[in-house]
């Protein structure tokens, strides 16, 4: 099913929660796709899984904005 649900319209608030994650703390594999970067930014879900991740932090919140998610900064 392809149909994009509005969660906003039904009164659904989905968090993302975005945390910086160190260039050393990623896998070897991951690490050879962020080289130059010090540090990336990870978007979870709510229950934790790591949806993606990007250069930079105001390129996470764009992301989640873009699929429906309200984001919010993790220490």
């Amino acid at each position: 099913m392809d149909t994009k649900f509005d969660f906003t319209k039904h009164g659904i608030e989905r968090k993302a929660y975005v945390r910086t994650v160190a260039y050393a703390d990623l896998p070897e594999d991951m690490q050879a796709e962020t080289k130059g970067y010090e540090v990336v930014y990870a978007i979870h879900s709510e229950d934790g899984e790591r949806l993606a991740l990007v250069k930079d932090r105001d390129l996470a919140f764009a992301v989640a904005r873009t699929n429906d998610f309200t984001p919010v900064s993790v220490h």
